[in-house]
């Protein structure tokens, strides 16, 4: 068996892998990625593991706690690799933390937040499925959580 790089490698950077097929851009739109930054994308790979996943490198860039923390609502399954000098030195699963504090926005349009400039804050209660509890209006979403609001 030929193994081919489908992805070219980078030297120094953030490699998001084992996203579920399909939320790649998703995950970009969370990260704010744009025209300044140096991406490779890959769609619908293949993967012992998963069956098909998406991957995205990110070329010198390193991603905060906060966007980490954006991107497992989208992409339970992924994992984080830092990259230096073309090796990974780092390699994380994500994991949705317990609190989630200034990512989301909630989806309550009543909710102070959505009036305020309060810092969203939302408790997870579970973490499959997803259901977060706002601390403001205190209602509980799933699936349907709004854009991350602070990366």
């Amino acid at each position: 068996m030929i193994k081919e790089l489908k992805v070219d490698a980078i030297k120094c950077g953030t490699v998001i892998d084992h996203i579920p097929p399909g939320k790649v851009f998703k995950v970009i739109d969370l990260l704010g990625i744009g025209e300044n930054d140096q991406v490779m994308i890959g769609t619908n790979l293949s993967s012992p593991k998963h069956g098909r996943k998406d991957v995205i490198k990110i070329e010198n860039r390193y991603l905060s706690v906060e966007e980490i923390n954006s991107v497992s609502l989208v992409a339970r399954s992924a994992t984080i690799s830092i990259i230096e000098d073309f090796k990974p030195c780092k390699k994380t699963k994500i994991e949705i933390p317990d609190v989630l504090k200034g990512i989301l926005v909630c989806p309550n349009r009543h909710c102070v937040t959505n009036s305020e400039p309060v810092v969203t804050v939302f408790d997870v209660e579970a973490k499959d499925p997803l259901s977060i509890r706002c601390r403001y209006c205190e209602r509980v979403f799933g699936e349907e959580i709004g854009k991350a609001n602070s990366l």
